[in-house]
């Protein structure tokens, strides 16, 4: 199951969340044929925008994540809502490097080093709110701490991790997030950065241990709030067929003409979707 457990620590001076998205990135192999590498950035991306997912108030409010950078993956898109439904692609789902020389998977190099990370929000206003930073690394985990600090002036320190097994299915998956509050000491500044760096495997300690079991030994005991993130693409045949209606009877009916049906891929979920000239003439009824 996965699951997401927020709290305050060092005397409510900054706030913690840990995540186990093990069976999130388990469902976004399956969907999309996911190579280890491809399955450990994608995986990493997901987890942090589930935590951004919960930041979000308003039912209704939604946000994207756009990683384009040059390393082999391409471009990564995920996408999210207020009620934690998270879905998310890799232009390349089978992108392949070498092993780090400590044998980890080379995510900045599927990833890349050049590029930037942007987040738009869309929270009921009548413009959606759009931040963007430089890549720092292409580790993901680094990328979302400079996306805080630069972009919304939140100090945030990141641990992202997908294991993948010899089955090529995921075993362990999840972060730990520590973001400082305004009127935090540098005494628990401090002492969060220190903690951070006994993160540096957090895949392997959602694999072995339970999110209670990880905050209690760092932390101590602590009131928590859970939330649990999920996937699920949100696509339709009724949303398909408005974005194809926003095209034109023309343009449609030329598509018709010369393929005699328009398939369409949801890229998030890889469902297809098929219409014909009756769908099309549908479309355009006068009511």
């Amino acid at each position: 199951m996965n699951r997401l457990v927020k709290t305050l620590i060092y005397g409510g001076e900054m706030s913690l969340c840990v995540l186990d998205t093990t069976d999130l990135v388990n469902d976004a192999i399956q969907i999309h044929k996911l190579s280890p590498l491809s399955a450990a950035a994608l995986g990493r991306a997901l987890t942090a925008a589930a935590f951004m997912c919960s930041g979000l108030k308003n039912e209704g409010d939604k946000l994207s994540v756009n990683i384009v950078g040059d390393g082999v993956g391409g471009t990564i898109t995920v996408s999210g809502n207020s009620a934690l439904d998270l879905r998310g692609t890799i232009e390349n789902p089978r992108a392949e490097l070498p092993l780090r020389a400590d044998g980890k998977l080379d995510v900045g190099g599927c990833v890349g080093r050049n590029g930037r990370l942007t987040v738009v929000k869309s929270m009921g206003l009548k413009e959606p709110y759009s931040g963007s930073c430089r890549l720092v690394s292409g580790e993901i985990a680094e990328d979302f701490a400079a996306y805080y600090l630069y972009s919304e002036q939140q100090p945030s320190a990141f641990a992202l991790g997908v294991k993948i097994g010899r089955d090529y299915t995921c075993a362990g998956a999840g972060g730990v997030v520590i973001q400082a509050l305004p009127g935090a000491s540098e005494e628990s500044i401090v002492k969060a950065e220190e903690t951070m760096g006994k993160f540096a495997s957090v895949s392997t300690l959602i694999k072995e241990k339970s999110i209670e079991e990880i905050i209690e030994e760092n932390f101590g005991k602590c009131e928590t709030e859970e939330f649990f993130p999920h996937y699920k693409c949100l696509c339709s045949r009724e949303y398909i067929g408005g974005i194809l209606k926003s095209m034109g009877k023309k343009e449609l009916e030329d598509i018709l003409a010369e393929q005699g049906e328009i398939a369409v891929s949801c890229e998030f979920c890889e469902k297809n979707y098929v219409f014909t000239q009756s769908d099309v003439d549908a479309m355009f009824e006068e009511k």
